[in-house]
């Protein structure tokens, strides 16, 4: 009856998706992610949890993991994605990369490439 929400689970398929363990992501992250989503309208959108867990994903393991897994050409979009987050400023990718480095997950190599600062 009380058992893990259906939006965790989803999460969690989805980190497995992209090679993360959801063991290595605290869960009042995952909390907080889900919550970005409803935010942002994406809450009903089952499909919406692979690009989630792609962007929060790559953040925690880095260029170089996430090459060796998903290969250069999903590499090349996934960084596309997070410039075009950075120059906005705003939007879901912004806050999960946001997330990522207050949560203490960002590797520090992304945070050295994009001199990504949080204030």
């Amino acid at each position: 009856m009380f058992g893990r929400s259906s939006d965790l689970r989803q999460l969690d398929a989805a980190l497995r998706g992209v090679d993360l363990h959801p063991a290595l992501v605290p869960e009042g992250v995952k909390m907080t992610i889900v919550n970005l989503m409803k935010d942002h309208g994406i809450d009903e959108m089952s499909e919406a949890y692979p690009a989630v867990a792609e962007m929060f994903g790559y953040s925690v393991m880095g260029a170089n993991a996430f090459e060796a897994v998903h290969g250069g050409e999903r590499l090349e979009a996934i960084e596309a994605r997070v410039e075009k987050a950075l120059d906005a400023g705003e939007g879901m990718d912004a806050q999960l990369l946001l997330l990522a480095v207050h949560a203490k997950l960002i590797q520090p190599e992304l945070v050295e490439r994009y001199g990504i600062e949080a204030t």
